[in-house]
């Protein structure tokens, strides 16, 4: 058996739910110690949880956790009992200040670099673009597998009015970028932000319309996000089955004036 231990986390990332064989859903949670080393809490079924169990981004969370010991990842640890929020999220005052306090306590990764060592070494960073060249939108299946479309249609007696469907995507959204080693090629990464997820299915229940939908995802994750004008971080992630790595999560404040700092000498 492995220890348990009482942790502080700021959340940093919530990826968009997916099913799960052995719970109804599972939401990849992440975030950062106070000492800016990352953990990955999994698993994890948000949306069952109770409603004072529920936690924003950039919020300080306190969790008694034990390690995974069927999941090599060394950042991933198993939440056992309540998970209790402490105080209301980081705000965003002085462009992020407080936030880039803890997200760049380590320092940044490469995305080369991170390839190059195996899941069992490293499975969580934060990496910074030197070029967001594309956002990709391909179609994917409507339906989730149909294993699990039959449990959840499944009467349980017990759990029958806990059941909350859960919606497919039926777009797969991904950048396509360099990193900062002079010899990159380019990374494809699929983009697993529950934010994008909320915003494509709100944009569509209100315009009616999928492609708009999609224009409106593009809109926000590409064109404001990605802006020139924004100092872009993309938080990635490996996905345990296959050991490729996604972007879980972005962090984008305003890029910082050196003009200003350099005008005082």
């Amino acid at each position: 058996m492995s220890l348990v231990e009482k942790a502080r986390i700021l959340i940093t990332v919530k990826t968009y739910p997916t099913p799960s064989s052995k719970y109804d859903e599972l939401v990849c949670t992440a975030g950062v110690r106070e000492d800016g080393s990352f953990i990955r809490l999994y698993p994890i079924d948000y949306r069952y949880k109770p409603y004072w169990e529920w936690f924003e981004k950039y919020q300080w969370i306190e969790v008694d956790i034990e390690k995974r010991l069927q999941d090599p990842r060394p950042e991933s640890f198993r939440p056992i009992g309540e998970i209790k929020s402490l105080g209301p999220p980081i705000d965003t005052d002085n462009n992020w200040a407080k936030r880039k306090q803890y997200v760049f306590a380590k320092g940044l990764s490469i995305m080369c670099e991170l390839q190059s060592k195996s899941q069992s070494e490293v499975s969580l960073g934060i990496i910074k673009p030197s070029k967001v060249e594309e956002f990709i939108i391909e179609e994917t299946e409507r339906e989730f597998n149909e294993q699990y479309l039959i449990k959840m249609q499944q009467l349980d007696i017990f759990k029958s009015n806990k059941k909350k469907p859960l919606e497919k995507i039926p777009f797969k959204f991904s950048y396509r970028y360099k990193c900062n080693d002079p010899k990159c090629k380019g990374h494809k990464q699929m983009i697993a932000d529950w934010e994008l997820g909320v915003l494509y299915l709100k944009m569509r229940d209100q315009y009616q319309d999928e492609k708009i939908a999609c224009n409106k995802v593009k809109e926000k994750f590409f064109d404001v996000i990605c802006a020139s004008g924004r100092d872009t971080y993309f938080f990635v992630g490996t996905a345990l089955e296959y050991g490729t790595w996604i972007v879980v999560g972005t962090f984008w404040p305003k890029k910082e004036d050196t003009n200003q700092q350099l005008d005082l000498f």
